[in-house]
């Protein structure tokens, strides 16, 4: 990236990209699945398993609900629906579609992560949330 002299802007491949910040603020459930695909491609009910294990399943998904999420994410560029499955794939079943986390996902999903650590401490800094550092379940 360069920064052009006369005007200040910032060129490059990055700057040409759509801002991820129009995506912003994501739902708790477009923000669990961004989450389950960040490492490497997978396919829908993995994500449905992943989502309810890293939660304790405070955030569940339908199939229905997944896979209207997923066409949408696709559609705005937040992920890519692979043409073939992964190499790490061991258990490829034909009807499987993988997702992967585009730059563009992965910016968004960093974003709202952002936006959700600076929510948290405007509630630490009213005391209505536990301090950094401090146990879970004390006092």
């Amino acid at each position: 990236m360069q920064t052009s002299p006369s005007s200040g802007i910032t060129v490059g491949v990055r700057a040409a990209q759509p801002s991820a910040a129009r995506f912003l603020p994501l739902t708790p459930q477009v923000f669990q699945i961004l989450l389950a695909v960040s490492d490497h491609p997978v396919h829908g009910y993995a994500i449905i398993a992943d989502v309810a294990e890293r939660t304790h399943r405070e955030v569940r998904l339908t199939a229905s609900t997944l896979y209207d999420a997923l066409a949408r994410l696709v559609d705005q560029a937040l992920l890519l629906e692979l043409d073939a499955p992964p190499a790490h794939a061991t258990d490829h079943d034909a009807r499987r579609r993988y997702y992967a986390l585009t730059d563009l996902g992965r910016d968004a999903v960093r974003l709202e992560a952002a936006r959700l650590q600076r929510l948290l401490n405007m509630a630490r800094d009213k005391n209505l949330a536990p301090a950094l550092g401090r146990a879970r379940g004390r006092k």
